[in-house]
């Protein structure tokens, strides 16, 4: 059963107005038990609404399953926006739910994820009880569970593909989780199913909480965008990927009449598709919730007024952490049309074709650590000291010096990166923020936040990281829209 300080952070009577008036601004947030009939909801499930003695709120699906409700098959709780990172209290719960969402505990037991985390496999539990009313391995049961179902209403897989895309084990595991959920087998979901998908592209619907911002960040990667590794356009998003060697493409756009980005992904065989959904989750930002960061940020006078302007901020985020980094260092005192420049011309030089995807124009990926370790990049214009840094860099990620995984706490992050010749904190923490999708990582040497908080006249950067205190744990958000009002 959920436990009482996982449950506690629930306020009854705001869920119970919530659930009453089917608030979708509570949907993922919350979720709905029946103890009659043993069913969980989201709050704005079109079921007729049971009574209040028989209602039991959980902070998360898992929470739910735990305590032993079934999903519901009306509203789908699949769909609903969000994910348990928005209930844990804690970076280290954080970190080790960014790993259950990439499958740590898919093959491998608890201690082996308490170990990536760094603490002991009992402390983790009692986290995860605390916290958000589960254990570890109900977290990884709900999320495979979940995330077969939308497989199975939304694309026309082969159900082995499924299950083996959700990350069990066996068909044969997948077909009993599946008739203890639900009372009945995976092949009864596909009858009189519609599917978007086609034989060669898998169509997945990513839900988001409004108000959501896509026009803001189809503009910021338009900026930056690599031709022949990106195309933007008002439509959406596209891009070459490659996912444990398996090269193809992705488009992102927004979904018709839907609180949800439509995404198609071509190439990546099924096994591989938790892995792309995750990763373009952080890059579009989906699981945010806009309402706590934008009241957490009206709070400040600063920040009043833009909060207010653009609600539906969200934190870009970068598809390859190497990537990102690297174009960090290109961006180093330069425009980002510069540097925009200069990574177009990494990729002619060092990247690899992608002749499949040519045709949308995507036909190339970026580099490798291993295909920049030892790159003459001075023949592309690079000052030395700066080529040198991006080699450095790679020969980091080669000996494992340094790693991009989501999972990982800011700080050791920063210390590492900028241990490396060439890079300091604002690059550290701007690469935190983007391809770690660190909410609180925070550039304080940034000249426009210095001067914006100065009113005109650049602050020290001591002042701005003291002001920026009160922005937490919010604070990539806060230099998002300080950045966005000084354009």
């Amino acid at each position: 059963m959920q436990t009482e300080s996982a449950s506690k952070t629930l306020d009854p009577a705001i869920c119970e107005q919530a659930r009453l008036t089917r608030d979708a601004r509570f949907d993922g947030l919350f979720f709905t038990a029946v103890k009659t009939t043993g069913i969980y909801c989201r709050p704005v499930c079109p079921a007729p609404t049971p009574k209040a003695r028989n209602i039991v709120y959980y902070a998360s699906a898992a929470a739910a399953a735990a305590a032993g409700f079934r999903p519901c098959l009306r509203c789908r709780p699949e769909a609903a926006p969000g994910s348990p990172l928005h209930h844990a209290g804690s970076a280290l719960v954080t970190g080790a739910l960014r790993l259950i969402e990439q499958g740590a505990l898919d093959e491998r037991p608890v201690s082996a994820l308490a170990r990536r985390v760094g603490v002991g496999e009992r402390h983790l539990r009692r986290l995860f009880d605390q916290e958000l009313g589960a254990s570890p391995l109900e977290v990884a049961a709900t999320r495979r569970l979940l995330f077969a179902k939308q497989l199975l209403s939304e694309t026309d897989l082969a159900i082995t593909s499924i299950a083996g895309a959700a990350g069990y084990a066996s068909l044969r595991r997948f077909n009993s989780a599946f008739l203890d959920a639900y009372g009945k087998p995976p092949r009864d979901f596909r009858r009189g199913r519609t599917s978007t998908s086609t034989n060669d592209a898998i169509d997945l619907r990513l839900p988001y909480r409004e108000p959501y911002d896509f026009e803001a960040l189809l503009a910021f990667y338009e900026r930056r965008a690599i031709p022949g590794v990106e195309c933007i356009d008002a439509n959406g998003y596209r891009r070459s990927i490659v996912v444990d060697g398996e090269a193809g493409w992705i488009d992102v756009s927004r979904a018709s009449n839907d609180s949800a980005l439509r995404l198609r992904v071509h190439g990546v065989r099924p096994a591989r598709l938790g892995q792309v959904v995750s990763r373009v989750r952080r890059m579009f930002d989906t699981d945010a919730d806009p309402a706590a960061i934008s009241g957490a940020l009206q709070r400040e006078r600063r920040l009043r007024a833009v909060a207010r302007r653009w609600p539906g901020q969200r934190l870009p985020g970068a598809w390859d952490g190497f990537e990102l980094a690297v174009r960090a260092v290109l961006g180093q005192q330069i425009s980002v049309a510069a540097a925009r420049t200069l990574a177009a011309r990494i990729v002619e030089r060092h990247g690899s074709p992608h002749e499949t995807a040519r045709p949308l124009g995507l036909g190339a990926h970026f580099p490798q650590p291993a295909d920049l370790a030892d790159a003459p990049l001075e023949a592309i214009g690079l000052p030395r000291a700066r080529a040198s840094t991006i080699r450095g860099l790679a020969q980091a990620c080669l000996d494992g010096r340094i790693d991009f995984a989501a999972h990982q706490p800011l700080e050791p992050f920063v210390e590492r990166l900028v241990a490396l010749p060439g890079i300091g904190a604002w690059t550290a923490h701007y690469v935190a923020m983007r391809a770690l999708s660190q909410p609180d990582a925070f550039p304080a040497g940034d000249l426009v936040l210095r001067k914006i908080a100065g009113d005109g006249t650049p602050i020290s950067e001591r002042a701005m990281a003291s002001i920026a205190e009160a922005w937490r744990p919010w604070r990539a958000y806060a230099v998002m829209l300080l950045w966005r009002s000084a354009n």
